[in-house]
């Protein structure tokens, strides 16, 4: 077939090139360089995350990847996704929350269909700034978890969960007629050097004989910092080992042929960007320097991963955070924005920048095998939707009170985690309202929460704010936020008898990073000790968990005319839309900060000191006719939503 299509002057697809004589062998390590069934390959690889693009937009997506030239695209697989609760597991119509993201079997496919390979980095842990890691919330209920480790609890789980994925993946390894070409195991696991002791590179181990007996018969990769890690991540001779870099590539690469020589050089993580953190500035790579390293990179020569090729979105509570001091008492929080665009070379909302087209030029210089590149497709274009006015809404208090998905009585303040809902799985994301009724407060009677609040509080006395009101990132050095530690607040300035008081609190993401000894400590809500009233110490509280599950938003009762823009409350808003639906944004400046839900679906959180000031909302997540929008707002809110066609930025 490949001499036929020569013969007719035309470059043959990729698959075409590799596999038109049959199938014998993958990708094979042995040697200095890769092969792919015999025949010498470079990867230009780019990363896409199958959970932060919807479902709708992969083809499109994928298209984009392959007209830069990549003949690769890299995903993670995300563990809290596909087992929200404990047994419970989705990979596509399992009736979670993301389940439309969750067909990894139709990303292959799709990846396949556009002429691209595929590495999956199935972790169990994927860091990739996303929440816990990719570790499922529920894992934290267990007494004893040792996070990444051969600890028997973990360990258990892990496997359990490999044992339902792999099979599902089996049949898509390159040896089987799939696009699979290698699976990496774990990630940067070197970094739990920070420990001060090795990593236990037997749990490694015994990963891979967990997919081993799974089928998996691909080549089997680590990922580090080579120069921090050496070899503390992997397993010399068993796993091939790539390396994971920002700048300097001839430092890290030789580096990693000093470790394994023989073999061959691969950027697992090229970034090309970065990633932002809510009240930091927003971070930007050039087109300059991105050529720069790119090339410096292929002439090496190495294969490489861009991270992030297109990086997309963390639609609803799927953000994760670092925790920068290596604590636990939070303080040291820094979640990560709605979006994850990294400055990458295809923008959020799949827009074509100029790093895209300095990739494309640079592997038609430097690729040697050529094969039939298409063209990149058209941009479909968006729309910024006339404004629309808020119409109804329901303070918070009255949804406490009429519509509380459930209401937990307990003595004590303690986490969202360990709440007995979901199956026994506990409450992973959203808000949690600590309830105390029938409170006598005297003349300036003082409120005090021992330890710090995670993440982020307000508090109400008979449904009236009394918290301040955020206007500046300065004030998240104050009350109501992470960074606090033992906060105090004064409740009222005069007598009041039988008051209801109300400390809502919104978990920003957990830590997507850290030490191990982190982990087991990463609740959210109120646990890091107890809560006062003057010198009393309270009990007796009803919890009220605020998932924002789509059948519990889209059945919420007794809305009211919009009359206030005061408060923390749901406001609700209808986008009528006479033609088929096309991308947009949300313009989030005139609000202040909260969460914004589409036709059921929390599409992401904002926050008016930025840096993200819109949040992206794809066309499919909209349809022809009436769309409600419901903003809960936890402080102040506004008259009317905007639309607008590109992201916005503020310095902070």
């Amino acid at each position: 077939m490949e001499r036929i299509i020569l013969s007719l002057g035309l470059d043959p697809t990729s698959y075409e090139y590799f596999t038109s004589d049959g199938i014998s062998s993958g990708l094979s390590a042995d040697q200095p360089y890769f092969t792919l069934n015999g025949k010498n390959i470079t990867i230009y690889s780019g990363a896409m995350h199958y959970f932060r693009v919807p479902r709708a937009h992969w083809r499109d997506r994928l298209k984009k990847v392959r007209a830069a030239g990549l003949n690769t695209v890299e995903t993670y697989i995300a563990w809290n996704l596909h087992e929200p609760e404990n047994g419970v597991f989705d990979f596509g119509e399992g009736g979670s929350e993301m389940e439309d993201f969750l067909h990894i079997e139709e990303y292959l496919k799709i990846a396949q269909d556009e002429d691209l390979f595929v590495i999956l980095r199935i972790g169990p842990y994927i860091c990739s700034e996303f929440d816990f890691g990719g570790f499922p919330t529920w894992l934290q209920r267990e007494e004893q978890m040792g996070y990444r480790t051969n600890e028997p609890t973990y360990l258990k789980y892990a496997e359990r969960y490999f044992n339902v994925l792999l099979p599902i993946l089996k049949d898509y390894q390159f040896t089987s007629g799939g696009p699979v070409i290698a699976f990496q195991v774990e990630n940067e696991f070197g970094y739990t050097l920070y420990e001060d002791h090795e990593p236990e590179r037997e749990h490694l181990e015994q990963l891979r004989q967990i997919l081993i007996k799974n089928g998996i018969v691909e080549l089997l990769v680590t990922s580090d910092s080579v120069t921090f890690a050496g070899v503390s991540g992997t397993i010399p001779g068993v796993f091939l080992q790539t390396a994971n870099f920002g700048s300097d590539p001839e430092k890290h690469l030789n580096k990693l042929v000093e470790l394994q020589p023989d073999r061959p050089a691969m950027t697992m993580e090229y970034w090309i960007g970065w990633f932002d953190y809510w009240a930091d500035e927003h971070n930007s790579v050039s087109a300059d320097t991105a050529r720069d390293l790119y090339e410096r990179i292929l002439k090496f020569p190495a294969s490489v991963n861009i991270y992030m090729f297109h990086g997309g979105t963390n639609f609803g509570f799927t953000n994760g955070a670092g925790l920068s001091n290596r604590l636990v008492d939070n303080s040291g929080l820094q979640p990560i924005v709605t979006s994850y665009d990294y400055n990458s070379p295809l923008n959020e909302a799949g827009d074509y920048t100029d790093k895209y087209f300095v990739v494309r030029e640079l592997l038609e210089k430097y690729n040697p095998v050529k094969t039939n590149t298409p063209d990149p497709p058209a941009l479909a274009p968006r729309v910024g939707y006339p404004s629309i006015s808020i119409d109804k809404q329901i303070p918070i208090a009255q949804v406490l009170i009429e519509n509380p998905p459930h209401v937990i009585n307990s003595e004590n303040v303690i986490a969202m985690e360990m709440l007995d809902i979901n199956n026994g799985s506990g409450q992973s994301f959203g808000y949690i309202a600590y309830r105390k009724e029938n409170v006598f407060l005297g003349p300036y009677t003082i409120l005090a929460i021992e330890g710090n609040i995670c993440d982020v509080a307000i508090v109400l006395v008979d449904g009236v704010l009394v918290s301040p009101i955020l206007e500046s990132k300065d004030d998240v050095n104050g009350f109501g936020f992470w960074r606090q530690n033992n906060s105090l607040l004064i409740l009222t300035n005069e007598e009041k008898t039988n008051a209801t008081v109300d400390i809502i609190v919104e978990e920003w993401g957990r830590m997507s990073g850290g030490s191990l000894n982190q982990y087991n400590m990463t609740f959210k809500g109120l646990w890091q000790g107890d809560v006062y009233i003057d010198t009393e110490r309270i009990t007796d509280w009803k919890i009220i968990p605020l998932e924002f599950k789509k059948s519990w938003t889209n059945s919420l009762e007794n809305w009211s005319d919009k009359t206030s823009s005061d408060g923390p409350g749901l406001y609700h808003a209808n986008l009528e839309i006479t033609t088929e639906s096309s991308d947009t944004y949300l313009d989030m400046r005139k609000w202040t900060k909260g969460l914004v839900i589409v036709n059921g679906f929390p599409l992401g959180k904002y926050a008016k000191f930025g840096p993200q000031q819109a949040l992206y909302l794809p066309g499919p997540f909209l349809k022809t006719g009436s769309n409600d929008i419901v903003i809960f707002e936890q402080f102040k809110a506004n008259d009317e939503l905007s639309f607008v066609t590109e992201q916005i930025w503020k310095s902070v």
